[in-house]
């Protein structure tokens, strides 16, 4: 596989401007009309370069293919998108390039310094990879005991999924997930009216009814806790209690 960089004489860092002056540079000593018809196929390549180089999506896939090809010897591709602090895609690519190679700690780090879950993943990254990066982020936020942030990135895996299906059996291990931290963490971890903000986001969604029912019970106890609905014995369904009622 060519390394491209090399190719136009570029570091791996390189920004686009750097890589369009050196593909102008080449260009003028390559061009059939100086160098000949012998320099043809040497043009043809380093057109193909620039033209990779210069798309940053084209780019990434190239940086990634690259770093699969020369194994651990090559690009840092770690480090250069690390280095690209003011570049959400970047950023968005490097919380799972970190996640996929177990550096977890680091990887809550760049998200959280980011904006956590207001750092928008699915506009950075391709809708695959964002659904894997979000359910591999979920089970670590549980894991240091942040059940809000993985409960709404499970919301959004299943949301999705339930609009055009990737997951597929797998999306038992993200409902698992989701049902546990709903009965066992969520509560004693936002307040009343995120918990139900919660609850009501699951009804619709496609989950069993049992599993309705039994978070319909938990909303009457929460609004009548909160003051705001008779004792949950009295009620029967959701919609009985929606909005305080």
């Amino acid at each position: 596989m060519e390394n491209y960089y090399t190719l136009l004489g570029v570091n791996k860092n390189a920004s686009y401007g750097d890589i369009k002056r050196a593909f102008r540079e080449r260009a003028k000593v390559l061009h059939p009309d100086i160098a000949g018809k012998n320099a043809e196929a040497r043009m043809r390549r380093i057109l193909t370069a620039y033209q990779i180089l210069s798309s940053p999506d084209r780019r990434f896939e190239y940086d990634r293919a690259y770093e699969r090809f020369i194994g651990s010897k090559g690009f840092d591709y770690r480090n250069f998108l690390k280095d690209r602090v003011e570049d959400p895609p970047s950023q968005a690519r490097l919380v799972f390039f970190l996640l996929l190679h177990l550096e977890d700690e680091e990887a809550l780090e760049v998200w959280d310094k980011n904006g956590g879950l207001d750092f928008s993943l699915e506009k950075y990254l391709d809708r695959e990879d964002w659904m894997d990066c979000a359910f591999l982020l979920a089970e670590e936020l549980d894991k240091r005991r942040r059940p809000y942030e993985a409960f709404m990135l499970l919301l959004g895996i299943t949301r999705e999924e339930r609009r055009r299906p990737y997951f597929k059996h797998f999306m038992e291990d993200v409902e698992k997930l989701l049902k546990e931290l709903v009965r066992l963490r969520l509560k004693s971890a936002v307040d009343g009216e995120t918990y139900l903000e919660c609850l009501e986001s699951l009804f619709g969604l496609g989950f069993s009814s049992k599993d309705e029912r039994r978070w319909a019970a938990a909303m009457a106890g929460t609004l009548h806790r909160l003051g705001k609905g008779p004792a949950p014995g009295r009620l029967i369904s959701r919609n009985s209690f929606a909005k305080g009622s």
